[in-house]
């Protein structure tokens, strides 16, 4: 495609920027952009003087660039000249990060005369080269521009669909800077329609973007929109009050242009109030810094206001030259917004000079330029952009009533200053002595948790002290006591000693029952005092089922109980040996203790994935439901007879359970009454060990 710009020839352009140069030299500029134009003519100037060819030159063509856009409102024709020079040069070489940025210059060029088409034309092939060159930060200042034109035409709903397309693509970019942008373009356009509700919404959100920002003049930009909006709706104070602030800002940083409507935006706040001549102050202030300013479509808004002024100081005349000369423009340049409030303005000077005609075709042409701007599609997608946030609507009118509210009480927030002072150094000593008080009260707290633990640990030794007791005065004392009358009777002669020994089967057993039972309370003393360590290992489990049926044999012989062993030799589990020791005699002693005569106990195990599940089953004579979990309890002390009324310590089986939690197991039972019981425990299997081969 060609990338010429539109309706100027070379030779023209030869011609013009000779004579540029020649002024630009000759004259200086009078705004706050002197020093950033007479930086780039010195760039261009050097550049020009140390290279012959500088038509390949892409910084060169930059240059050419952002100087015409530095001088869009001071020299528009310098704008058209070195934008178009930028244009061809690009081209030439296909840059087309030149030829996108001096389209776009342009563009711009031509929607400030009012030529719209035109403009259009090369906002698209601009965006067309910035897609090529991925320049997503021009691509979004493009599609702005380009939205902004169908807005100076009437075309609202195309604009708003235009805004919110790259409202997506700027946040899909993070360019918080175009996200602002083109919200406060969407706020401006509510603005037009008269919806101030949904315009400030969208400011709302411009504001909070600018914020994250941090840029002093973006966000004075946003707070003269704001204020107008504010003046519109009757706010004054606040108007005035984000007016005074942006422009403290625009004086600072001298933007004459933005600050030029900022005294425009406070002349309509007082206009509005219908303070006339206070209203023509800053209007004459805005018209100044106008004079030094080609913004055709900036003016439009000041000669209307001024208009306004002394048509309610009753100068018509005055007010008919400043409403025509607004017409004028907007007309030239094709602003239906600026043709529209000119025309009513117009209409209502020539109806109080009683020239009805000329009044009725005003009010025509202002009739219908509304109704063009007024349409079903511009209503009908701007309601559909309202409905989709109505939600979001009620939070933040909530916000703005707030904001609102908050303004007002500002004055009395600096009455309560010093109020606020004298009641923090009372603050300070009260909040002082709740930390002396909040620190003694810790310490009280630590010493009384201190007491309650020092008061449960007394308590469980004392418990353990008990039981200790109570165990040997009832299951230690018999037996002893038993064995020592029958050897005072033996020794004083009142029973022989072939009658003794009648009674040593007996009293072996009773020995054999004080050796079991002292070894359980070594057992469980040790673990109550914290002095018991499990030192794991890879222990035979079939040895120590063995040793133990050996041991009980005894005992199962006397009650013609069988006891059969399932465990295959190569059963290696990881454990303490002495503690899966105990947990095996005391399973095997409960099973011969409640099985009847005659009966069988069976010991095997089931391989799992990473653990062996030991069983231990009898045929004895069940335990109830309620008892189950009982017996396993770390303090539970039931004691019950066996079938031959042999007695236990209550002490075995929460033993056991302990002693399995320890080597990192499970125990539990699995019983019915009259049938028998199994109980059931898991423990790790061995670990494999290997030798490092030399």
């Amino acid at each position: 495609m060609s990338f010429k710009a539109l309706n100027i020839s070379s030779r023209e352009i030869k011609v013009k920027l000779t004579v540029f140069w020649i002024l630009l030299f000759l004259c200086g500029v009078n705004s706050a952009q002197e020093t950033s134009t007479r930086e780039l003519r010195q760039k261009i100037t050097t550049l020009r003087s140390q290279k012959k060819q500088v038509n390949k030159d892409t910084i060169y063509i930059g240059l050419l660039i952002d100087l015409g856009a530095k001088l869009r409102f001071l020299n528009p024709d310098s704008l058209l000249l070195l934008s178009s020079e930028a244009q061809k040069l690009s081209s030439n070489i296909e840059y087309f990060k030149g030829v996108s940025g001096a389209l776009f210059n342009l563009g711009t060029y031509y929607s400030d005369i009012g030529e719209h088409t035109i403009a259009i034309d090369n906002y698209e092939m601009a965006l067309v080269n910035a897609k090529k060159d991925n320049n997503y930060n021009l691509t979004l200042r493009i599609g702005n521009e380009l939205a902004n034109e169908n807005v100076y035409s009437g075309n609202y709903s195309t604009a708003l669909l235009g805004y919110l397309e790259n409202i997506k693509l700027a946040q899909a970019h993070d360019n918080r800077k175009m996200e602002s942008i083109l919200y406060e373009n969407v706020a401006d356009l509510y603005a037009t329609q008269k919806d101030y509700e949904q315009a400030l919404y969208f400011y709302n959100k411009v504001e909070k973007i600018n914020n994250l920002i941090g840029n002093d003049i973006n966000s004075a930009h946003t707070m003269s929109n704001v204020a107008s909006i504010y003046a519109e709706t009757g706010d004054y104070q606040n108007a005035l009050f984000k007016l005074n602030r942006s422009i403290n800002i625009f004086e600072k940083n001298e933007a004459w242009d933005w600050l030029a409507f900022a005294y425009e935006v406070k002349g309509k706040v007082y206009l509005k109030q219908k303070q006339f001549t206070r209203a023509l102050y800053w209007y004459d202030k805005s018209s100044l810094l106008h004079e030094n300013l080609q913004d055709d479509r900036g003016i439009i808004d000041l000669y209307n206001g001024m208009a306004e002024a002394h048509f309610g100081l009753e100068k018509d005349s005055i007010s008919h030259k400043y409403a025509l000369m607004a017409f004028e423009i907007s007309s030239t340049i094709k602003s239906m917004e600026g043709i529209k409030k000119c025309s009513n303005t117009l209409y209502k000077v020539y109806k109080n000079q009683e020239n009805y005609a000329a009044a009725l075709k005003y009010h025509e042409i202002f009739r219908h330029i509304s109704d063009t701007l007024s349409r079903d599609e511009n209503k009908m997608s701007m309601t559909m952009l309202k409905t989709e946030i109505s939600h979001k609507n009620q939070q933040e009118a909530l916000m703005i009533k707030n904001e609102k509210a908050l303004a007002k009480q500002r004055l009395y927030i600096y009455i309560a200053i010093l109020f606020v002072i004298i009641m923090s150094a009372i603050a300070f000593l009260v909040i002082r002595g709740q930390k002396i008080l909040k620190k003694l009260n810790k310490e009280l707290e630590i010493q009384k948790l201190d007491l309650e633990q020092r008061e449960s640990e007394l308590w469980e030794t004392n418990n353990t002290k008990n039981k200790l007791f109570s165990i040997i005065a009832h299951d230690l004392r018999g037996p002893i006591g038993a064995l020592e009358g029958l050897l005072k009777l033996l020794n004083s002669g009142d029973i022989k000693e072939y009658e003794f020994k009648e009674f040593i089967p007996k009293l072996k057993n009773d020995v054999n029952s004080i050796s079991f039972t002292l070894n359980n309370l070594l057992t469980w003393g040790q673990s109550q005092m914290r002095e018991a360590t499990t030192d794991p290992t890879n222990v035979d489990l079939n040895s120590l089922v063995e040793n133990n049926i050996n041991l009980l044999s005894e005992l199962a012989f006397t009650k013609m109980i069988t006891m059969d062993n399932l465990i295959v030799n190569k059963a290696i589990i990881w454990s303490d040996e002495n503690q899966i020791d105990i947990v095996i005699r005391n399973l095997l002693s409960n099973a011969l203790k409640f099985t009847p005569n005659n009966g069988h106990i069976t010991i095997g195990y089931v391989d799992r994935h990473e653990f062996l599940e030991v069983f231990v089953k009898d045929t004895g004579i069940g335990i109830d439901e309620t008892v189950q979990d009982q017996i396993l309890s770390k303090n539970s002390n039931i004691t019950t007879y066996g079938t031959n009324n042999e007695k236990g310590t209550g002490l075995g089986l929460s033993l056991c359970s302990e002693m399995v939690i320890k080597n990192g197991g499970n125990l539990w039972i699995k019983s019915e009454l009259n049938v028998g019981s199994t109980f059931y425990f898991t423990v790790p299997k061995g670990k494999k060990h290997f030798q490092k081969s030399a």
